[in-house]
């Protein structure tokens, strides 16, 4: 299958590579939206995978840091957010974590959210499953109540030592005493220049090396023991919606394609349509928090 390929791939957008050349089943039909027709689909479906990405979190009004918006003072994250950027200025990269750390513990989950831990929550109990697949690096599904969240690209609050490995979960605010107070996105701030050995640093007593957020950086490979658990979900699953993302980052643009290439339904639910779009059988425009708990309310069918 082709994710066993993948994690040789780094984290970026969409680029020219043997792997992405593999047939994929056209659409030669624009996708429907209608929501009847889904609504049956859904209805029968006994393997459920959700692939989200940062429009989601977008509507519970989490910056994305992408386009012409998505500046953190002067930076975009692909400027930020990469393994060179940490060692040449681990101070600079703290602050941008730290500031996205502190904006995501003042939110909560949307609607959307709570549409897809209900869901999930439901169809356990009829013997169906319901797995999200997510792009973000926040705790919104899980604050929800979904219980089975791959997180493909990490979590902002974990944290990895550089020097053992450690990884450990870590949602204390601020995470270091030198960074309270830090992290403004204002263009005219001037950066900390906080030393390394105030940084964040690895508590088992025999480190002491300095921590980074447990993320998948631009130009880095993706974890392969989570890769293999998508693979199994995406060979599986009967039924994929692909949520609030732009289907422009390698190597999350390929899953909902290759689900699509066997035959298997996928719904798109975005605010506008995407370069993948006219593969899928549904698309939904709109706010996912107003058209997702409409699409996976429970069924008429639905004994439980």
């Amino acid at each position: 299958m082709i994710l066993r390929n993948l994690v040789s791939i780094g984290l970026g957008p969409r680029v020219s590579s043997p792997v992405t050349r593999r047939p994929l089943v056209e659409m030669t039909r624009s996708a429907s939206s209608d929501m009847s027709e889904f609504r049956k689909v859904f209805s029968k479906a006994r393997h459920i995978a959700i692939i989200t990405g940062a429009g989601v979190s977008a509507e519970s009004g989490v910056p994305t840091f992408r386009g012409a918006a998505g500046y953190w003072r002067k930076w975009q994250s692909q400027d930020i957010a990469t393994p060179e950027a940490f060692f040449r200025n681990p101070s600079l990269v703290w602050e941008f974590y730290h500031y996205r750390r502190e904006v995501m513990l003042s939110k909560g989950p949307n609607a959307a959210h709570l549409a897809i831990a209900e869901c999930e929550a439901r169809l356990r109990k009829q013997g169906r499953s319901v797995v999200v697949i997510t792009q973000v690096i926040d705790d919104l599904h899980r604050q929800a109540g979904s219980r089975h969240v791959l997180k493909i690209h990490g979590s902002l609050f974990e944290t990895r030592c550089v020097s053992c490995g450690h990884v450990a979960v870590n949602q204390v605010s601020p995470i270091c005493a030198a960074l309270e107070g830090k992290g403004s996105p204002d263009p005219d701030t001037s950066d900390a220049k906080i030393p390394p050995e105030e940084l964040p640093r690895c508590e088992k007593s025999d480190c002491h090396g300095l921590l980074r957020p447990n993320v998948t950086w631009f130009g880095e490979t993706l974890d392969s023991h989570v890769l293999t658990k998508v693979e199994t979900v995406l060979d599986t699953c009967d039924l994929c919606l692909v949520v609030g993302t732009s289907s422009i980052v390698y190597p999350a643009a390929m899953f909902a394609p290759q689900v699509a290439s066997r035959g298997v339904p996928v719904a798109e639910f975005n605010i506008e349509t995407t370069s993948e779009t006219t593969r899928f059988t549904y698309h939904f425009q709109g706010p996912c928090g107003a058209t997702l708990p409409l699409a996976l309310a429970r069924h008429e069918s639905e004994v439980v």
